[in-house]
C-alpha cells in the first residue's frame, strides 16, 4: 500500500473536494505522487469522485480511528493504557512482541490496516479498513507462562460482555480462542506469551473484531465468518467507542484473571460455549484427532472431553470441529 494514501484518505474525510496541488502542498509531496497514492485507493474498497478543476473528494469516510475519542469514552480507566494508533503496520502482535523489554504495561496498539496479520496456527487474519478492529495490548504479569494457559479464555469473557453492551446478545465462545455468531467467526484473539516459567511474563493479547466486511474479503477467508453489520441489521457501531469498551472489559476481567485464574470466570465462559455438550473432534499440532463430548472446562482452561470409552480427558491445545454424534 502507498505510504501516502491512508493520511490522504483522512484529508478528505470532511466530504469536501480538495485539489491535487492542495494536498501536495499539505503534505510536502508532488502532485504526482497525490495522484499516484489516490490511484491506489480502490484497493482497499474505497471510493473516491475526482473531478478535473475541482479535485478530490471522499464520499464516505471510513470510521477512523481517534485517541483522543477513545480516552474520552474509556474515562478513568483511560489512564490505565498507553494508547497507540497507526495508519498501517505489518503485525500489531509483531510490533509488540518486537519491543524492548522494558516496553510499558497495558499498551494498546490499533492499527487501521494491516498488511500481515495474523491468526492462530499460522492462519492470515484479514482486516478492512474502517471494517475492523485490530488492537493487540501488551500485558505484563507477574506469574510465570504456566499460569496463563486460560488467558485466551478470559479474554473471550471481555470480548463476549463488550460485545453485549451494544446489544449482541447471540454470541458464543469456541475453545480456545474463537467468538462465533450463529457458528461463524465474529471475532478471534491471539495470544503469545514471552518469559520464564516461574515469572515474570508478558502477554501480547491480539484481538480482531468484524465490524462490516466486503464480499471480496469474506471471499478471500477459509472459513464461515460474520459481521457486526450483519448481526444488527446494518445499525453502526463506531470503533472507537467498541475499542474503548473492550479496554474498559478487558482491564476488569484481567484483574480478576491476576487475582484468582480462571475460578470466577469459567462459569460465564462455559455458558456461552458454542460447542457445550456437543460432540467433536480435536486437530491436533501432530496431525492426531481426538474425538469426544465437550463437557466443559479444567481449571487450567483445558478442554475436557468425554470419550467413546467412558473416560474424560483434558486437552490443552488443538483445533476444535463439531462432529456427527458418537
Amino acid at each position: 500500500m502507498h505510504t501516502l494514501l491512508l493520511p490522504l484518505l483522512r484529508a478528505l474525510s470532511d466530504g469536501k473536494f480538495h485539489s491535487g496541488e492542495a494536498l501536495a502542498q499539505q503534505f510536502d509531496v508532488s502532485r504526482a505522487s497525490v495522484c499516484n497514492a489516490l490511484n491506489t485507493a480502490g484497493t482497499l474498497g474505497i471510493t473516491l469522485h475526482k473531478i478535473r478543476g475541482r479535485g478530490y473528494r471522499l464520499p464516505v469516510a471510513p470510521d477512523w480511528l481517534d485517541a483522543s475519542r477513545i480516552k474520552s469514552v474509556l474515562s478513568a480507566d483511560a489512564d490505565n493504557f498507553v494508547l497507540e494508533i497507526v495508519n498501517s503496520i505489518d503485525s500489531t502482535n509483531a510490533a509488540l512482541l518486537r519491543a524492548s523489554p522494558d516496553a510499558p504495561h497495558r499498551h494498546c496498539l490499533a492499527a487501521e490496516t494491516q498488511h500481515a496479520g495474523r491468526g492462530r496456527r499460522g492462519r492470515v487474519w484479514q482486516s478492512v479498513l474502517g471494517g475492523s478492529l485490530t488492537c493487540s495490548i501488551r500485558w505484563r504479569f507477574n506469574q510465570g507462562m504456566a499460569a496463563l494457559a486460560g488467558l485466551s479464555l478470559a479474554v473471550g469473557v471481555a470480548l463476549l460482555r463488550t460485545l453485549r453492551q451494544f446489544g449482541v446478545e447471540e454470541v458464543q465462545l469456541k475453545w480456545p480462542n474463537d467468538v462465533l455468531w450463529q457458528y461463524r467467526k465474529l471475532a478471534g484473539i491471539l495470544i503469545e506469551v514471552q518469559g520464564d516459567v516461574t515469572g515474570p511474563s508478558v502477554a501480547i493479547i491480539g484481538i480482531g473484531i468484524n465490524l462490516q466486511l466486503p464480499a471480496a474479503a469474506r471471499d478471500s477467508i477459509d472459513q464461515a465468518v460474520a459481521d457486526l453489520a450483519e448481526i444488527r441489521g446494518g445499525a453502526p457501531i463506531g470503533r472507537n467507542e467498541l475499542l474503548a469498551a473492550l479496554l474498559g472489559n478487558l482491564n476488569t476481567v484481567m484483574r480478576e484473571f491476576e487475582q484468582y485464574g480462571l475460578a470466577n470466570l469459567r462459569h460465564e465462559w462455559q455458558a456461552a460455549h458454542a460447542f457445550a455438550d456437543r460432540p467433536v473432534r480435536v486437530l491436533m499440532a501432530n496431525g492426531s484427532e481426538l474425538s469426544g463430548h465437550a463437557v466443559g472446562l479444567a481449571d487450567n482452561g483445558a478442554l475436557l472431553l468425554h470419550t467413546a470409552d467412558d473416560k474424560q480427558i483434558a486437552v490443552n491445545s488443538g483445533e476444535v470441529h463439531l462432529t456427527r454424534a458418537l
